[in-house]
């Protein structure tokens, strides 16, 4: 009868130990996907290890758009008004991407320059992703828009 107590035991300490062991791989695994975007100031200070895959978030630099001879390839440099990155994107940008515009790529960093597989524009003129609008409040640059005036019917 002891014998039984203490095998039970054992099973029942092995399979916590399992549980708390998957428990911490699965929340390690979510750690770094748990955050939307990264801004370019946080990929320079801490840079991401070489072809791993993350989101970069900003805004698209004034007068630093240039499309390729290809007409498939754009490049342009997202900026969160300290520090700016380069980026490269092969295929068809959202109707509303357009400098000084909330963007988030999503791609690899290759010898400096962001290379995107996908870029998401911002969907409607009110709409700024919070993580965006948080990066620009912190670097003092973030300029809200104004109310909307009510509308009265004549």
């Amino acid at each position: 009868m002891r014998l039984r107590k203490r095998q039970r035991l054992m099973a029942l300490g092995l399979g916590l130990l399992g549980l708390g062991t998957a428990t911490v791989l699965v929340l390690n695994a979510f750690d770094d996907s748990l955050v939307f975007f990264h801004a370019p100031t946080d990929v320079m200070t801490t840079p991401p290890p070489p072809e791993r895959r993350f989101r970069l978030g900003g805004l698209v630099e004034e007068g630093s758009v240039t499309r390729q001879a290809d007409g498939v390839t754009v490049e342009f440099r997202v900026t969160d008004t300290v520090t700016s990155l380069p980026v490269r994107f092969t295929g068809v940008l959202p109707d509303l991407f357009r400098e000084g515009q909330g963007v988030v790529a999503e791609g690899t960093m290759v010898a400096g320059v962001f290379m995107a597989r996908d870029v998401l524009a911002r969907h409607d003129e009110n709409y700024m992703p919070k993580e965006v609008a948080d990066a620009l409040k912190a670097a003092g640059q973030f300029k809200p828009d104004p109310p909307a005036l009510p509308r009265t019917r004549p």
